[in-house]
């Protein structure tokens, strides 16, 4: 692995593919990643940049997995259990394990953002049925949620 990635501007970086988000058929809209650090580097953690475009949000999910994120350009919101959270610069949020969580972006902003996890994790886990009628029985949360 090299020693640097020179940054490019535009949240990119020299030798760090953007890639999607998640495979067809997951539920998202307008998401990308980016593996910036990872057991390559010997690391015990991934550095993960994730970029939500205007109008867009990641998927309604939980996992056993603690996320730290750190926002770094735009506006948006999140979802955090059945709390909802609006986004600024630099804002920090703890995503704690097999809590519902969902980011969305402002409607003309992106929103990016840093994403700390382990390298080993479980894969995350979609609402049932159930559970999303109960997250829906809150008018706020069945507000913002998109699936």
């Amino acid at each position: 692995m090299k020693p640097i990635f020179r940054y490019l501007g535009d949240f990119r970086w020299d030798g760090v593919p953007v890639e999607a988000y998640k495979s067809e058929g997951a539920h998202f809209r307008e998401v990308t990643r980016q593996l910036l650090f990872g057991r390559d580097a010997g690391l015990a953690t991934e550095l993960r940049y994730f970029e939500i475009g205007a109008r867009g949000y990641t998927t309604l999910e939980r996992h056993q997995h603690t996320h730290a994120v750190m926002i770094v350009r735009g506006a948006g919101s999140a979802l955090v259990g059945s709390e909802i959270f609006e986004l600024r610069p630099f804002d920090l949020v703890r995503v704690p394990p097999m809590t519902w969580h969902q980011l969305r972006s402002a409607a003309e902003d992106a929103l990016g953002f840093l994403c700390l996890v382990d390298a080993d994790r479980d894969r995350p886990l979609r609402p049932t049925d159930g559970e999303l009628e109960a997250l829906r029985r809150q008018p706020e949360v069945a507000a913002f949620i998109r699936i």
